[in-house]
């Protein structure tokens, strides 16, 4: 699975996905539950890089002293919005609106497909940011309802 990068608007986002064919139904939503836990944790502030803890502390971490007030005191990294994925033959694409959330939502997310990519569909590249001209989009404002979650 290639990953590629392409110009990245942190509150307008799109994530296009290659599938080496075109997904099955129940592929599609095997995918969708990916995008959909990816965007809960967002959400829910899961991928606030200033607040890593336990990754900090090292390998070892039990009886590890979680600093509640530390935590407290860090901005808040939450994602706004989430389009549902949209499918067209062998593509997917998805709009997200990332707010605060952290770069390690994209590297999660990148590594999440590449598991999925291993077990369950093949999937050819994975272009985060940009348009593409297989599918191109129309502009939409955010007032529209396509973009409410």
């Amino acid at each position: 699975m290639e990953v590629r990068f392409r110009e990245c608007d942190w509150f307008d986002l799109w994530i296009w996905i290659k599938f080496n064919e075109a997904p099955s139904q129940q592929e599609k939503q095997l995918l969708d539950e990916v995008f959909n836990s990816w965007f809960l944790l967002g959400k829910l502030g899961g991928f606030n890089a200033c607040n890593m803890q336990v990754l900090e502390s090292g390998v070892d971490v039990s009886y590890f002293d979680y600093d509640n007030q530390s935590a407290d005191d860090e901005m808040m990294s939450v994602m706004h919005n989430m389009t549902d994925l949209e499918y067209e033959n062998d593509w997917a694409r998805c709009w997200v609106d990332l707010g605060t959330t952290d770069a390690i939502a994209i590297d999660t997310l990148v590594n999440a497909l590449r598991q999925f990519d291993k077990e369950y569909v093949a999937i050819e590249e994975v272009i985060i940011g940009g348009q593409n001209s297989d599918w191109l989009v129309e502009p939409k404002s955010l007032d529209d309802e396509d973009y409410d979650r």
